[in-house]
């Protein structure tokens, strides 16, 4: 931890950005979840809490090495998946406070019926998907949510959700 100044951040596609954000967002899900403090966190990776906040808000000039490090302080795993992998886990991961970078409207019926009013899209990111939720939970019915949705809902509001949620 010097006094160096930030890493300019490199140049990132949207898809990159939501990615790392979605990222960090998992990352404080899960220390949240834990009741972790983010100075705790930051402590047990070796980081300042400046850092790990960084990290949770998905900026890309932070080093790789420093997300791999919260999240092993989290004890959370870092892999990457052959396309196979990736095929076979969906089926068996535990996906308890995981956000998908994009979120496809296919995927989440209730949340389709509720985004009736985007139009030339098929996916949200983790923020539209919220604001849609809660904008329109009155409307959604609640006995239709799929187990994958009623995930989804579950991660959405521990990273977004706060005190004042309605969903």
């Amino acid at each position: 931890m010097g006094n160096t100044m930030p890493a300019k951040p490199p140049i990132t596609s949207s898809i990159t950005a939501d990615q790392l954000i979605a990222l960090g967002l998992q990352i404080r899900a899960h220390r949240k979840a834990l009741r972790i403090s983010a100075t705790t966190a930051a402590e047990a990776a070796g980081m300042s809490r400046v850092t790990l906040h960084r990290i949770e808000k998905g900026e890309p000039a932070v080093t790789m090495g420093a997300y791999v490090n919260a999240m092993t302080a989290l004890g959370l795993n870092f892999g990457v998946l052959t396309p196979a992998e990736l095929i076979e886990s969906r089926h068996t991961v535990n996906r308890e406070g995981w956000i998908p970078a994009r979120i496809r409207l296919t995927d989440y019926p209730q949340l389709r019926q509720l985004a009736w009013q985007v139009q030339g899209t098929e996916t949200l990111s983790p923020t539209e998907a919220w604001d849609i939720y809660e904008r329109n939970w009155r409307h959604m019915d609640e006995q239709l949510l799929t187990v994958r949705e009623q995930q989804l809902i579950d991660a959405l509001r521990m990273a977004f959700g706060g005190g004042g949620s309605h969903v």
